[in-house]
């Protein structure tokens, strides 16, 4: 056996082929990766859910005061309006006054409307619903509308307390004592007349 080394003879041709070959192809991009999925929004729970958005609510027009039920009052008029109004009222009253002289030439001004006439008014009024002023035979009675009147009578007391003269408070006291004394009497001849008391509740 000889101890001469062998020598193994490598192509190199083959390798460097292959390696031109790959660098003149052209280089094809890597595939772009796959976009992520879209994430699942969680279902919302059953049941009530808490409102996070604040509820706006627009402005309302302050009406004016007024009964339930009944529709605002109009808004008030205005100084000019009744200025204006309060003239032309008494321009018209004048001439109406001129009319009625003329027609009775005999007969003085008209008296001037005054706290006293108010009263004589609204108690003959309530006289008159309860029949004080008619004939015992042709009497009708509004027991109703008188106890209204007389109730008028006394918001007036009670409105004008402090802003009337001696003699103005004296009249008004009067007017309204002998007003419910006159009710109170008619009441009881009423409920005297044997009305029928409501039959009882059924058990």
């Amino acid at each position: 056996m000889s101890d001469t080394p062998k020598f193994e003879v490598i192509d190199r041709r083959k390798y460097k082929a292959e390696e031109e070959a790959r660098e003149a192809a052209p280089e094809t991009p890597a595939p772009a990766p796959p976009p992520p999925a879209p994430r699942a929004e969680p279902a919302p729970p059953a049941g009530p859910r808490l409102v996070t958005h604040e509820v706006t609510q627009e402005p309302q027009e302050p009406e004016m005061e007024g009964s339930a039920g009944e529709p605002p009052l109009p808004p008030p008029p205005t100084a000019e309006e009744s200025r204006q109004q309060k003239f032309a009222y008494d321009a018209s009253s004048e001439r109406l006054e001129d009319l009625i002289r003329a027609q009775n030439p005999g007969a003085g001004p008209l008296p001037a409307v005054s706290f006293e006439h108010l009263l004589q008014q609204l108690f003959y009024s309530a006289m008159i619903q309860m029949g004080g002023t008619q004939a015992e035979g042709q009497r009708r009675v509004d027991i109703v509308g008188a106890r209204q009147t007389i109730d008028l009578i006394g918001i007036l007391a009670e409105k004008t307390k402090g802003n009337l003269t001696a003699a103005e408070d004296r009249m008004l006291q009067t007017v309204l004592f002998e007003a419910r004394m006159a009710f109170l009497e008619l009441s009881s001849m009423i409920t005297l007349q044997g009305v029928p008391a409501p039959p009882p509740p059924k058990k």
